[in-house]
């Protein structure tokens, strides 16, 4: 029977699902068209119908991501994507990033993305346009695919945006014809999400990724075509924009990363950054090569290849994301919505298109019988994509376990500490990358000079020694080889790249956007490296011990600090205040003050607010924090709450329990001490002073064989003011007993509670009564010296990228016009 549900707002769901299919149907017939169209110039009947595929298939797109952002934005919660990712909460721009938080939000921004390239494509592609845009509408039919969401002989085909609530869930409730007015509400975009970052970073790594299509467009083009040098022109600025968007995309991610998330950096290696930044990689190196052959006619195979692979690896990438395989080992991958298997379609067709290209024009590739000459710009170009190809390959095989695992049944264990295993690999290849990259530019195509070049190449080395050694003492590097290493190398990058750019200015104009990406990039690997290996945590704890129930399960306590609020504390050259919240829900800002204080004159010499925010989010463990950072020239400082007040441990008594006596104290923390011990607690500290062997206790008879310990503890309050303490330890009967003592002007209570003679160690623990009425959290403080040069290069780099394509174009432009 069917039922009547009241308040659904159907039509736009079923408008957006016909508009999908569409969208899949005109993807199809526009690439089937193009690929005719190709074989077939003559007829132009071809490309009319493809072309007109195509802007069918932008139009839908188009609506397709309106209708999707409709449901968002007005709350439509009988449609599952609206409810599982967003809230009525949200403010707009949050909205925004709801659209793609899951997975079909993400296709349908990669389709978006991808008509817009076309347009491009169709405008200036020329003699290319058939040929190229038969690759890339065939992708845009794999992506609409995945927005199908229809049963097909009982398989699944994509998960549609628009399925309704009621048929993507199984609750009781949705049975109800009124089950939209028990819904409130939905349930939110993820807290990590909720970073201004993340409404620009998405939309520029999709960018990026569809992007990547076009090289691997013109490269299949250019085989099947059998214009196997042509292709290299045209193809090249779509590649350096490829390789520009997609780093933009990844480093932007790694800004995300360090403002938003809590573990304190900006890379984690991550599975998910692994396979972002694979495919970046092999593009890099598909242009270095592209280059070289459009140079010297070397290595057409190899350049060919890489533009083929890093498409083949995005896919992957896509697949690695979504199938939900990485689901243990990483922290922000998409769950499987059973589009696994499309996903290997998708990947196996255009793999075995690749492969099948290769293979099928192996005996027509260009080759060249002279070798490369070893002081030839081409043959370390070679020697510097090799390089980068092997490092993919180190990245791709350890973030590729769980796919080995699954495919033959083993059960091989991913490294349990990600960030040393992959800077050993990495960090090797750097160095080696750097240094070619550096020298590289005193070579010349075809042969060079050895004899100027060993001149220029030592000459810079020199200098570099200097500077990178100055660099070192600076930055305190020096404790690690490695990290001397990949100094040296981005250094000497920076410099010799350097006097390239000097170079261009007295008119060799045309090698500046490759000195200036190079540059960027040595001051990204400079920057990155010397915040990694130098940051320290500021907010010391040397209690070890903070006064949170269940705290020290989830950080590290000696490395975390108690703000009571309007009770200044000391940090380093810091005094830090709590001054207070606000709430902006579903967040709670917290206001801590920073004030650095001249100890000679007692005046402020700087004073910052820090304002960090956190929501209470069962769903993910309890307290979320994002980080508040404060920007120096020379370094951040980066602040995150770890606990507040609102997490409080409950000590309530349940009605009918009966009372122990401990319901008005905090979790206790537990301490192994020896006599002289100095131990902090949240007012001040203590001293395990003595043991008192003569101990007695009131209404006990002690037996002839009974032993009594006391344990004298002197507390020190933050006020100077000194109490006494003795908690007793008694053994009795064979049995050990252990007798409380409090302080009860600082709300403390010590229990006497073991002996460890095999450890020569006394065990005590120590409760604390609950604050009245003040709040308080707990936060943690990194200091991330010399970051700056991270985000300078990564803006030096986007600006060199921008020049090279500039050129790129402006020199196919004139070969066209020749």
């Amino acid at each position: 029977m069917d039922i009547n549900y009241i308040g659904e707002n159907l039509l736009p769901g079923q408008i957006g699902q016909f508009f999908v299919i569409l969208a899949f149907g005109a993807a199809l017939l526009s690439s089937v068209a193009y690929f005719f169209a190709a074989k077939q110039p003559e007829i132009t009947s071809w490309k009319t119908i493809a072309r007109i595929g195509f802007w069918v298939n932008m139009i839908s797109v188009v609506i397709i991501g309106s209708i999707l952002f409709y449901v968002i934005y007005n709350h439509l919660f009988e449609y599952h994507y609206a409810y599982a990712h967003s809230s009525k909460s949200l403010p707009t721009h949050y909205i925004i990033s709801s659209f793609w938080e899951g997975q079909e939000g993400s296709f349908s921004l990669w389709m978006f993305w991808q008509c817009v390239l076309s347009v491009v494509l169709i405008a200036t592609a020329k003699s290319w346009e058939s040929p190229v845009m038969t690759f890339v509408m065939l992708c845009q039919a794999f992506l609409a695919s995945m927005l199908i969401g229809v049963e097909v002989l009982g398989t699944r085909i994509g998960s549609s945006p628009f399925i309704l609530l009621r048929d993507a869930m199984n609750w009781p409730i949705l049975s109800d014809p009124n089950y939209l007015s028990m819904i409130q509400d939905g349930r939110g975009l993820n807290p990590l999400l909720q970073n201004y970052w993340m409404v620009i970073h998405p939309p520029t790594l999709f960018l990026g990724f569809a992007s990547m299509i076009v090289p691997f467009a013109f490269a299949g083009a250019g085989l099947w075509q059998r214009r196997y040098a042509a292709w290299i022109a045209p193809g090249l600025p779509w590649a350096l924009f490829a390789v520009m968007i997609l780093g933009a995309g990844i480093i932007m991610g790694s800004f995300w990363a360090y403002e938003a998330l809590n573990f304190g950096g900006f890379w984690a290696w991550d599975p998910v950054e692994n396979v972002s930044i694979i495919p970046w990689f092999t593009l890099i190196a598909a242009v270095h090569v592209m280059i070289a052959f459009k140079n010297s006619g070397h290595a057409y195979f190899t350049a060919t290849f890489l533009a083929l692979i890093s498409f083949v690896l995005v896919i992957y990438a896509s697949y690695l994301t979504r199938s939900g395989i990485l689901g243990e080992t990483s922290v922000h991958s998409f769950t499987s919505l059973g589009m696994s298997g499309q996903l290997i379609i998708f990947n196996a067709v255009f793999f075995a298109v690749m492969v099948g290209l290769l293979i099928w024009r192996r005996k027509e590739l260009p080759t060249t019988q002279k070798e490369e000459d070893i002081y030839s710009r081409e043959f370390w170009l070679f020697i510097g994509a090799l390089v980068l190809t092997v490092a993919c390959i180190q990245i791709i095989a350890t973030t590729s376990i769980p796919v080995f695992n699954a495919i033959f049944g083993t059960k091989v264990a991913p490294p349990i500490d990600p960030i040393p295993h992959y800077n050993k690999w990495q960090g090797a290849f750097a160095v080696v990358i750097m240094l070619v990259t550096g020298f590289t530019q005193f070579l010349k195509y075809k042969r060079s000079d050895s004899k100027k070049f060993w001149f220029t190449t030592l000459l810079m080395l020199g200098i570099t020694l200097l500077l990178s050694a100055a660099i070192i003492y600076i930055t305190k590097v020096y404790t690690n080889v490695m990290y001397i290493l990949i100094t040296f190398g981005a250094v000497f990058c920076i410099i010799a790249n350097g006097r390239v750019l000097w170079d261009s200015f007295k008119g060799k104009w045309r090698l500046a956007g490759s000195a200036v990406s190079h540059i960027g990039f040595g001051l990204l690997l400079i920057g990155a490296l010397v915040a990694a290996a130098t940051s320290e945590v500021i907010s010391l704890n040397n209690s070890g011990y903070i006064a949170v129930a269940g705290f020290d399960q989830i950080e590290k306590p000696g490395e975390n600090l108690f703000l009571t609020q309007d009770e200044p504390v000391q940090m380093g050259d810091y005094r830090l205040t709590y001054i207070g919240d606000s709430i902006s829900a579903p967040n709670v800002f917290y206001k801590i003050k920073y004030e650095n204080i001249d100890e000679e004159t007692g005046k402020v010499k700087d004073e910052f607010m820090f304002m960090p925010f956190a929501q209470n989010n069962p769903q993910m463990g309890g307290l979320v924090g994002t980080p508040s950072t404060k920007h120096h020239i020379t370094h951040d400082i980066y602040t995150l709450i770890t606990a507040a007040a609102s997490e409080t441990f409950n000590n309530e008594v349940k009605q009918g329990e009966e009372k122990s006596g401990f319901e008005d104290y905090d979790e206790p923390a537990t301490y192994e001490v020896n006599l002289g011990d100095t131990l902090r607690y949240r007012n001040g500290f203590f001293i395990i002073e003595n043991i008192n062997r003569d101990a007695k206790i009131e209404n006990i008879p002690k037996g002839e064989n009974d032993i009594v310990f006391g344990l004298q503890i002197r507390v020190v309050a933050s006020d100077g003011k000194g109490f006494k303490a003795e908690p007793l330890f008694l053994i009795k009967d064979g049995n050990a007993f252990d007798f409380h003592k409090d302080v009860n002007e600082q709300g403390l209570r010590f229990r006497f509670s073991n002996i460890k003679p095999q450890a020569d160690k006394l065990e005590i623990m120590v409760y604390q009564k609950p604050l009245p009425e003040k709040k308080w959290v707990v936060f943690k403080a990194i200091k991330f010296p010399y970051i700056n040069f991270f985000w300078c290069g990564t803006i030096v780099m986007t600006i060199g990228f921008l020049m090279a394509i500039y050129r790129r174009w402006k020199d196919n432009r004139s070969l066209r016009a020749a």
